[in-house]
């Protein structure tokens, strides 16, 4: 069987539909079946309700005609009647683009079941909890440094100058603002200031504790509020540098704090309570994210790119060989070694290097004066 899922139509959103006299239900059928009719949109061509239109229009534009109902279980949609002609469309909001360049966990954990598992091979039975387990193990390791994709999230930030870790954040890798051209100014930690935990104390300055025999703490340290409160030193340099600290100190500037000779702003992330603090500049930007996650927070991150789909296998055959009892160790580094070279090749495949771009890249080293 071929690979690819569903018709043409299909991966780029589609149903349609001709109505026959009277016509209400019509059965979806994409790959995977939306979970609920917020996730599609109904278009009409034709007449209806005294409506017509020649255009593929929206339902609600038929005299606020509206869905009866949608059973996700069967994909049966149910729509008022309509006349014989009508053209019916379907459209996802948000349709799976790009999903043939990615295999599904499930489809990872079949194929291996298939291809590396049986009587007359190195591995003559596997259970498959194991399998899934080695193959999230693979994908967790693999969203670190092998398929540097990463996750990003805008949030606009409030007079409190703090922002909420996302659920599945794992590092950072960058913190910027968003200037009114919409380009990333770029957000430096720093080393000089945090918000560590505050044990409440008396007027002898002996601690104050809970019943239960632990501190009784501030929700926020006296660091964090002067920090807060103290705005930042002037700034107004475009190049990105502080001028107090670029100017004055023209011709020795060897060795200057960079964090704090820029005036884009600085950043520190409160492992603690789940936050990252912004200095106080940064009071009502638009702050965007850009983090790494493990690829394991929901079912439909759980994919491999194809091109590290081998190395996958590989993984997942070195786990449980070195995990089974009186396997032969040659056996053990053999497929340690293959598991590192198909990783290498998944690596050199991923870096996506186009000759194009080294092209540019080595025409700007002829430049005199570079930016």
């Amino acid at each position: 069987m071929g690979l690819f899922k569903g018709t043409q139509e299909q991966y780029h959103g589609f149903n349609s539909f001709t109505a026959t006299s009277g016509q209400s239900d019509f059965t979806l059928s994409y790959p995977t079946l939306p979970s609920s009719s917020s996730e599609f949109n109904v278009y009409l061509t034709g007449t209806h309700g005294g409506v017509t239109k020649t255009a593929r229009t929206l339902l609600s534009n038929f005299n606020s005609a509206a869905i009866v109902s949608y059973t996700a279980a069967t994909g049966v949609l149910v729509l008022p009647s309509l006349a014989t002609g009508t053209i019916v469309e379907v459209l996802l909001i948000n349709p799976d683009l790009g999903n043939y360049q990615h295999i599904s966990l499930d489809d990872i954990t079949s194929n291996f079941m298939v291809a590396y598992t049986g009587d007359d091979k190195l591995i003559n039975r596997a259970r498959r909890s194991d399998v899934v387990f080695h193959a999230k193990r693979a994908i967790q390791e693999f969203s670190y440094d092998t398929f540097k994709s990463t996750k990003s999230q805008e949030v606009e930030i409030s007079s409190s100058l703090s922002m909420d870790l996302p659920p599945d954040y794992v590092n950072y890798v960058s913190i910027s603002f968003t200037d009114s051209q919409g380009v990333y100014r770029r957000l430096q930690p720093t080393k000089i200031t945090g918000n560590p935990s505050a044990p409440s104390q008396d007027g002898t300055y002996e601690f104050i504790f809970n019943d239960n025999g632990t501190y009784l703490a501030a929700s926020d340290s006296t660091t964090k509020t002067r920090r807060n409160s103290n705005a930042p030193v002037a700034q107004t340099n475009d190049n990105g540098y502080n001028t107090n600290d670029y100017d004055l100190h023209d011709g020795a500037r060897f060795g200057m704090a960079t964090d704090l000779s820029q005036i884009n702003g600085t950043f520190y992330i409160d492992e603690i309570k789940g936050k990252i603090q912004f200095s106080s500049n940064i009071a009502t930007r638009i702050v965007v994210l850009q983090y790494i996650s493990d690829g394991l927070g929901t079912d439909a991150e759980m994919i491999v790119h194809k091109f590290a789909e081998e190395a996958v296998y590989k993984c997942i055959a070195h786990a449980i060989l070195a995990t089974k009892a009186n396997t032969q160790e040659y056996i053990v580094n053999r497929f340690k070694k293959e598991k590192r070279a198909a990783i290498r090749t998944a690596k050199l495949r991923l870096s996506n290097l186009k000759s194009e771009e080294l092209t540019q890249l080595m025409r700007g080293k002829s430049k005199q004066i570079k930016h």
